[in-house]
């Protein structure tokens, strides 16, 4: 299976989610975008990873590091700052204006695994 570091606070690993990366240690609290989850499902595994650093023993993925995951516990789920969006023609009296709000998880990690 390999080591899993637990409450081990140099260690941090680099995960990719969708088309972001993000970098993650143990204990860390970080937003996702919004993933179809199952009914009372409370964790979710980020298998992604792109790096792992441990100090002066690091390891880098081509293009992922071979059987490691990050293991986090959902929170929460959040919505974003309302993005307003207008659309405008001038002279023409065209004027559109509608607004969206970003779902996203709020997730922490629990292990980091590798």
């Amino acid at each position: 299976m390999g080591i899993v570091h637990a409450g081990v606070s140099d260690v941090y690993a680099v995960i990719e989610d969708g088309a972001h990366q993000y970098k993650v240690e143990q204990g860390s609290t970080f937003e996702v975008q919004r993933h179809d989850l199952d009914e009372g499902q409370t964790t979710i595994e980020f298998d992604r990873v792109v790096m792992i650093g441990d100090g002066a023993d690091s390891k880098i993925g081509q293009p992922y590091v071979a059987g490691a995951k990050v293991v986090a516990r959902i929170v929460n789920e959040l919505k974003g700052d309302k993005i307003h969006i207008i659309k405008y023609r001038r002279r023409k009296g065209y004027r559109r204006k509608i607004g969206h709000r970003q779902r996203f998880l709020q997730v922490t990690v629990s292990a980091i695994e590798s």
